[in-house]
């Protein structure tokens, strides 16, 4: 019953569902995520620490990042019996279609480029400050 649980109840937030429709498009990082769902970077951690606890998705690094994607060969059974379903569920739900149609539009060395950048900015105006 303990993982049937974990299930339910990772399924019962919206944004965790949002990142698994986002996830059946494809794999992403949290970078990724954060700037498709617009939430903090420790919101989303958490959102996927949860499903992953529920096994339905995995992680695995490359490169810089860690990517994450639905965990199709679970050993969870009752993640198991519902992956497959997100693909057809929801797909008429109006935030659904929007956050989906995004999906792709996500780039990580652009968001990487842009915090690079803003970083950047921000130190030349402290330095700038402190002349």
């Amino acid at each position: 019953m303990k993982n049937f649980i974990r299930v339910m109840k990772a399924l019962s937030e919206p944004n965790r569902v949002k990142i698994l429709k986002a996830l059946a498009k494809r794999e992403m990082c949290v970078c990724e995520l954060q700037a498709l769902l617009g939430l903090a970077q420790p919101t989303v951690s958490k959102h996927l620490k949860a499903l992953e606890d529920a096994e339905l998705v995995e992680s695995f690094k490359e490169n810089l990042w860690v990517n994450y994607r639905l965990y199709r060969d679970t050993p969870n059974p009752y993640a198991r019996t519902l992956i497959p379903l997100l693909d057809e569920w929801l797909e008429d739900d109006p935030t659904i279609k929007n956050l989906t149609s995004r999906v792709n539009l996500i780039d990580r060395y652009e968001i990487c480029e842009k915090a690079a950048f803003k970083r950047k900015g921000a130190v030349g105006i402290v330095r700038n400050r402190e002349e």
